[in-house]
């Protein structure tokens, strides 16, 4: 078991510093990084359901030593996501300002100088 716990450390690690060097350095490639992203916190979730208690002490000291790494982890993943929140947002005000520039007009009622009848 404390082999899975080392494997389970070396994941976060790798992890932690695949996100602290993808939010720090704003990559471009931010597809890749998501995608590595994925796959590592899937393996983490397969890892972290293999281990089950009674935990040693060796066990436990590796589980200490990765709580502040998850934390750590958590606000670079929340992070990241507003950051592709963000992005978005801007992709869909950019997209509306273009429709807008080439056709100014098409927001406007299409009722001028119509009279509608609600009689019959």
């Amino acid at each position: 078991m404390t082999e899975r716990m080392n494997q389970l450390y070396d994941l976060t690690k790798n992890l932690f510093f695949l996100l602290d060097k993808s939010v720090s350095k704003k990559l471009t490639e931010r597809e890749q990084t998501i995608q590595k992203v994925t796959e590592s916190l899937e393996k983490r979730e397969i890892l972290l359901s293999q281990i089950k208690p009674p935990y040693t002490d060796e066990e436990k000291r590796v589980g200490a030593e990765l709580i502040p790494l998850e934390q750590k982890i958590q606000q670079s993943l929340t992070l990241l996501f507003n950051n592709l929140k963000s992005d978005m947002k801007n992709v869909k005000k950019q997209k509306s300002s273009n429709q807008k520039y080439i056709n100014p007009y098409q927001s406007l009622a299409h009722f001028d100088g119509s009279y509608l009848d609600k009689k019959k």
